[in-house]
This record gives structure tokens, sequence and C-alpha cells, in this order.
């Protein structure tokens, strides 16, 4: 991390570029300003730093409604984004609900402060502003996720440890559903494989509103994905069995243990089918290409080719992609 020259004092001349960044890049380690939703609050708490001027009060920042930051939404960031050339969406929430929002922007709001009162000229938030359109741009060139197709170990085993990546993933970036869009996104290439052209949905997309019984809707078939089945989910079963149609629910782990158990307190254990998403995914690749460790691989890579696809044309988190890696680690 870059400093200050040894000797200086803050106030004996403007933010040098290198201390600037310095301070911002600390600030984003320090408040994990890393996923899509959290890089949009800078962008417009630097925007409002424009237009209100500077030293900012963060209390004009909070909406009516508390929990909320002012203007922290798709429109914004796509404003500030737009300015840059940049055309892609960062976030369809704009990262407005995220937890810690609002402790984040107080943070930030102190930062700004605390460098316009440092300097003797004005902090030159169009340096501010490129920092963190440099941090998207890393964002939107992020590394993807890897599939490591292991020939001393099962393929279900691939299809975990892949989940567990996801999963780290996640938990590095409070927030974000990484582990929950791998596993529709998978389970919808492996549809559309068996079946052809199938509708694809962003995971922050609901059901409810859209008329659609479920994740997937293939003939009579509604097929849920869930990586933590409840009774809402088993509400919407017992809706498609009032309708002909035949509900399936692909979860992990002892997520299958949990919708079974749910579908028996509902009485509907016998009529919906529960899979565990790892032997599923396993069981399909397998029955394609079961007879050697190139036909495996290559069913794999098909269906990591289609769900690829599907996150270019539904998320707008391009590490979310897989590639494939053969042979052990």
């Amino acid at each position: 991390m870059a400093s200050e020259e040894p000797g200086a004092s803050p106030t004996d001349a403007p933010q040098s570029q290198d201390g600037l960044t310095g301070r911002l890049a600390a600030f984003a380690d320090e408040h994990a300003i890393r996923s899509k939703g959290a890089l949009g609050l800078p962008l417009v708490v630097t925007d409002h730093a424009r237009t209100m001027g500077l030293p900012l009060d963060p209390a004009r920042l909070r909406t009516e409604k508390e929990g909320q930051v002012l203007g922290l939404g798709k429109g914004k960031v796509q404003q500030v984004l737009a300015r840059h050339g940049i055309d892609r969406v960062l976030a369809e929430e704009g990262g407005r609900t995220s937890r810690g929002s609002m402790g984040k922007m107080t943070a930030y709001v102190a930062l700004l402060n605390e460098l316009y009162a440092e300097g003797d000229s004005a902090l030159d938030l169009d340096q501010v502003e490129a920092f963190w359109i440099s941090r998207v741009q890393l964002f939107f060139a992020g590394k993807p996720l890897v599939m490591r197709l292991d020939p001393q170990a099962s393929l279900r085993t691939a299809f975990r440890n892949l989940f567990e990546q996801a999963g780290v993933r996640q938990r590095e970036t409070p927030g974000t559903m990484v582990v929950g869009t791998v596993l529709q996104h998978l389970v919808g290439a492996k549809l559309e494989g068996a079946y052809g052209q199938v509708e694809h949905h962003s995971v922050s997309t609901k059901d409810e509103g859209q008329s659609r019984p479920g994740d997937f809707s293939i003939g009579d078939l509604a097929i849920h994905v869930s990586t933590a089945p409840g009774e809402a989910l088993i509400r919407k079963c017992q809706t498609n069995l009032s309708g002909g149609q035949r509900p399936v629910i692909l979860t992990l782990g002892r997520g299958v243990t949990l919708a079974t158990g749910l579908a028996e307190n509902a009485g509907i254990a016998d009529r919906i089918d529960v899979f565990d998403s790892h032997q599923w995914l396993a069981a399909s690749a397998l029955d394609h290409g079961g007879d050697s460790p190139q036909a495996r691989a290559y069913e794999i890579g098909q269906l990591l080719e289609i769900y690829n696809r599907i996150v270019e044309t539904t998320e707008t988190d391009p590490s979310l992609k897989i590639i494939l890696a053969t042979g052990r680690v």
C-alpha cells in the first residue's frame, strides 16, 4: 500500500495520487468493498459529494425510511458508470439493501471529510471516482470458479468441491448468493442439455409475480432449486400438485433431509421428488459419458459451456463462470 513520504505533513501539500489511492485501497480492504452491491456505495456517495459539497453530513444521505442510503440503487450507479463508458449492469439491486450499507456509508463519509480537511486544496473527486471505477473494472474481470476433475476422485466429489469453493467466495463477500446462483444455473444447464431450450432467469428474480410454477417448468414438471428448503417451498409444491403438476426439489446435502421432513409434515412426501444436486449432476454425466475419463470430461465440459452462456445472459458477475481443469492439484 502506498504511503506518504517520510517527514511530510498531510497539511503541507495536497493529497498525492499515491497517498489518496492508498487511503482508498485501505478503506476498501477494511470494509470489504469487493462485491457488486458494495462497490455501488462509494460511487454513489462520491457523486453526492460532488453535488452537496464537502464536508458531507451523513445524516443527509439517509432516506426517511431508516436503513437505506440515499440514491443507492441501480439507476444512480449505472449513471456514474456511464460517465466512464461502462454500460454493463453492476448490480440490479444497486446494493441498497445489502447488510451493513449504512455503516459503510458513514465510514466512507468520514474518510472523505478527513481527506478534505487534510488537504490545502479541494479534494480531487475525479480521482476518487476513478479509483472506484478501476475496482469495478477489476470486478468485471474477476477470476472464474474452477471445477477440477481428479481421476482418483468421484464426480460427486468434484461437484461437492465446486460448491465448497462457491461457499468460500460467498462468505468472503457477505450479502451475495454465489452458491444458490451456481446451483440454479448448473441445474438449468443440465436441463437444457437434456430437454433443449429452457427458460432461464437471474437468481434475483422471484417466482412470485412471474406466473412461474418453479425455477424451471418442463412439461408437467415444476422444478424448484433451493440451497435451504423451507415451509414456503413446500407450500409452492402443494400449489403445484393442486394444479396437476409434478414438483421436483433439487437441493444440497442436508437440504434433502430437511425438504423430505417438511414434505412428510405436509402429507405430500410420497408425491414429490427430492434430489441431492451433487448426485443428480454426477449421475447425468456418468449416464452420458461414464465409459472413460475423456468421455466424462467432455460431458462436464459441455455442461459448463451451457452454464457459462446462461451466466453471461442472466447475471452481471462474470466471476460466476466456471472453468474446467483436469488432473490432481
